[in-house]
């Protein structure tokens, strides 16, 4: 049987069609963005919500727009990405997730749809969002593990240096060092809520929580937080450069593979938690002794 409502095969046009209740449905979406040129939809480009609308129109027979609550750069990945758009309520917003999946390429999932107030909005709604960025610092390299960290084996690095250098960015600051060029944002202040760096051997991550996120501020941030931990930069040094807004020493990103959106906040939110909490899972690898036992 058709998930396409015969109602909803009518032209565009068509009185039935205008005379159709909507309502405004939330997705929880999750995705590998190695093959995608970032979120927002793009001429002649593959992007999630290009393709997360293509999906929605061939149900609808009409184009619709998905609103996002961030955009994630080419080759950056999203572990519990919001989004909303409006639809027919004969559709039970519920159902939206599997009627997507069933439509979707291997490297999108639509982890949760529902219901929400017509005034909520995935972006302006949002009270915060929290990215994680991995390295991984074993020399060898993990063909499993590659797509999802950024192999940084080159020297040791200094968790305990990396979070005195996160610690002072916590709170309300202008962050114009993290900024890349073609941001449309008026000004560079950014409310961080949140800074943390845990190695867990052969893993390091950084976990970043703030209001909103400038253009390319997590890998900028990342690619000079790890001349901290190398000992290259000190931690006041570090402090200074971004305080002084001193963009031109921030040279270098941090690759894309190693970024992940891993969730956004609300006051009014539909979804369970194990549906978007924290559902990239941390990389553990044991340790192992010089013989193993099989």
């Amino acid at each position: 049987m058709s998930l396409v409502s015969p109602l909803l095969q009518s032209s565009a046009d068509d009185s039935t069609l205008r005379d159709t209740e909507y309502h405004r449905v939330a997705l929880v979406v999750q995705y590998v963005g190695t093959h995608f040129h970032g979120w927002q939809r793009q001429p002649r480009e593959r992007t999630v919500q290009g393709d997360i609308e293509t999906a929605i129109a061939s149900v609808l027979g009409v184009p619709v727009t998905l609103c996002g609550a961030g955009r994630t750069d080419t080759g950056v990945h999203a572990a519990a990405q919001v989004a909303h758009f409006s639809a027919p309520t004969l559709i039970p917003a519920y159902r939206w997730a599997s009627i997507l999946n069933s439509r979707l390429s291997a490297d999108i999932v639509i982890r949760g749809s529902a219901v929400v107030p017509d005034d909520w909005h995935a972006q302006f709604s949002a009270q915060w969002r929290r990215y994680r960025y991995t390295l991984y610092t074993h020399p060898v390299p993990n063909l499993f593990i590659r797509p999802f960290s950024w192999h940084y084996y080159y020297e040791s690095l200094s968790t305990t240096r990396m979070q005195a250098a996160l610690d002072p960015l916590v709170g309300y600051n202008d962050l114009t060092a993290f900024q890349r060029s073609g941001s449309k944002r008026s000004h560079a202040w950014v409310e961080l809520q949140s800074a943390q760096c845990e190695r867990r051997d052969p893993f390091i991550t950084v976990e970043l929580q703030a209001n909103g996120f400038l253009y390319g501020m997590v890998r900028l941030l990342m690619g000079i937080l790890v001349q901290v931990g190398r000992g290259l930069l000190s931690v006041e040094e570090f402090t200074h450069l971004w305080q002084s807004q001193q963009r031109e020493r921030v040279k270098y990103a941090a690759p894309a593979s190693g970024l992940c959106l891993l969730r956004v906040g609300y006051d009014v939110f539909p979804f369970e938690s194990d549906i978007w909490y924290d559902t990239q899972p941390h990389f553990n690898l044991p340790q192992l002794s010089p013989a193993i036992a099989v």
